[in-house]
């Protein structure tokens, strides 16, 4: 059996599709599995022993140069893969439901009122109903359930292996590890800055805790925040930037990870490291909570169908709600 996923971005997203590959694999430890995703996220899955190929695409490249020869250059890589007996597309976009359209093989997908682009649906030969404000974990491994009949649900998500690996990690991570004190990660930005808890918030947990903090960035406005982090507590210490192989690294090696909404927050889940994941505007029903990964959010009323980005509740949240759940986990 020959299979391709097509999850072209963004980071946590791929992550929460992830999952579903072992499920995969335990009802067919013979298919081959081939990803498709945009060659900015492609370490997210490097090393993965359940993939056999990752296939990058740059389909943001033609939307940066709206030159057609570069759209032209990532169609024909599709269209020159192999014939799959299942193509699943994850993501229930319409660029994502045109990249599948151009693999050979039947494909699969969510039907019209399961998907925000329900136009996209349209492109698949086989659609599935996963409402659209359901658990994104859960839709994300019912699709492919369903596709493949594994009948797979919240039972054994709640088992899952670690399925996030990494290899030959920057050994500069090992600076910033302390052996006396826990290492913990603040995971300090997103995409949206009303998804940001204050770095004022993040400075006064840091104090509270008196722990080894590491603190992570992926922009310059991200970099100046962990840096006025650093220079208000004694504990807080910025990294330098890392690519996304020695994060994973980095992560393993901590003992608990803090951070906003987004993939790298995601990335402790994955790999089954305790995490506490911190919401405003954005829905819960985004992550799965565990003995070991928790959550906390604002009082705000978060609508999946229609999100506020100008909602900056979490602002609210208090830091002694953040540090009891801390020590809850690090005890």
């Amino acid at each position: 059996m020959k299979i391709a996923i097509v999850r072209l971005s963004a980071m946590g997203d791929i992550i929460h599709s992830a999952i579903a590959l072992q499920f995969i694999k335990v009802k067919y430890p013979q298919a081959q599995i081939d990803w498709i995703v945009e060659k900015s996220m492609a370490a997210v899955l490097e090393f993965n022993p359940d993939i056999n190929t990752i296939i990058p695409i740059e389909l943001k490249k033609f939307k940066k140069t709206k030159k057609l020869s570069d759209l032209f250059s990532q169609i024909k890589i599709l269209k020159n893969l192999e014939t799959y007996d299942y193509i699943i597309d994850m993501q229930g976009l319409l660029k994502s439901a045109i990249a599948t359209k151009f693999i050979k093989g039947e494909s699969h997908g969510y039907d019209k009122n399961s998907i925000r682009e329900g136009i996209a649906s349209y492109l698949y030969k086989h659609t599935y109903t996963l409402a659209y404000d359901m658990n994104t974990i859960d839709r994300n491994v019912g699709v492919v359930s369903q596709a493949l009949d594994l009948g797979v649900g919240s039972k054994e998500i709640l088992s899952k292996q670690a399925f996030l690996f990494y290899k030959d990690e920057d050994p500069i991570i090992y600076d910033y590890l302390s052996k006396d004190k826990k290492n913990i990660i603040f995971v300090i930005g997103s995409t949206w800055p009303s998804r940001n808890y204050p770095k004022e918030q993040f400075v006064e947990l840091a104090n509270a805790l008196k722990e080894n903090v590491i603190v992570i960035w992926g922009s310059d406005e991200e970099k100046a925040d962990a840096e006025f982090i650093e220079e208000h507590s004694q504990y807080a210490k910025v990294i330098p930037r890392t690519n996304l192989n020695t994060l994973k690294a980095l992560i393993d090696k901590s003992d608990l990870l803090i951070g906003n909404d987004t993939g790298p927050t995601h990335m402790a889940w994955g790999m089954n490291k305790p995490s506490i994941t911190i919401f405003g505007p954005t829905p819960t029903s985004r992550i799965y909570v565990t003995d070991i990964n928790k959550l906390v959010d604002s009082p705000s009323k978060v609508d999946p169908f229609k999100l506020n980005k100008l909602d900056f509740s979490i602002k609210e949240i208090s830091v002694s709600e953040i540090y009891k759940l801390t020590l809850e986990l690090i005890s």
